[in-house]
């Protein structure tokens, strides 16, 4: 004869095929309170803005849209629209930008050495192309009244500088 327990199943733990949404979210990494499922992230500062992948040779739209000249080139000469802004361009109105790596080949402002993340407000030089925080540009250009071009000494205005990523807005 078999005996049925009557309190199996009861207080103790089951091998069940499935897990519950509070087991999910609280063991298992699932999807947290007040969390967006596709969470705006800004495209790293160092990819073309078009390809997403990171740039050989980099260039920019007046608007501070960072492009690689290969891909950009074939776009405009086709549609003669900036892709980002939608504003008419022309290949003239590409401004080259010039960033400096260090030793290690991170790229970094060439004053204050200072190595550029997401959380850096870089800025470019209209006139020169260079590409520096705008920590420095701030502390040895604005602040200081020198509008020259901290490495060419090309003369620039506040116009000519062009944000590529300021984190403070996105």
């Amino acid at each position: 004869g078999r005996s049925t327990n009557k309190k199996m199943g009861r207080g103790k733990k089951t091998n069940k095929m499935y897990i519950t949404m509070k087991e999910w979210t609280e063991q298992f990494g699932g999807k947290k309170e007040g969390e967006s499922r596709n969470a705006f992230r800004p495209l790293p500062y160092y990819c073309c803005a078009l390809t997403l992948q990171p740039f050989d040779t980099p260039v920019c739209s007046p608007d501070g849209a960072v492009y690689d000249i290969l891909n950009i080139m074939p776009y405009i000469k086709k549609h003669k629209i900036d892709p980002i802004s939608g504003k008419p361009i022309s290949a003239s109105d590409l401004i080259h930008l010039h960033f400096y790596k260090n030793n290690s080949g991170e790229y970094h402002c060439p004053i204050t050495y200072k190595i550029f993340n997401d959380f850096t407000h870089i800025v470019a030089v209209k006139t020169s192309g260079n590409v520096y925080s705008m920590e420095a540009i701030e502390e040895l250009n604005i602040r200081a009244k020198n509008w020259t071009d901290l490495l060419s000494n090309e003369p620039f205005t506040r116009k000519d500088i062009i944000n590529l990523q300021d984190p403070q807005h996105l």
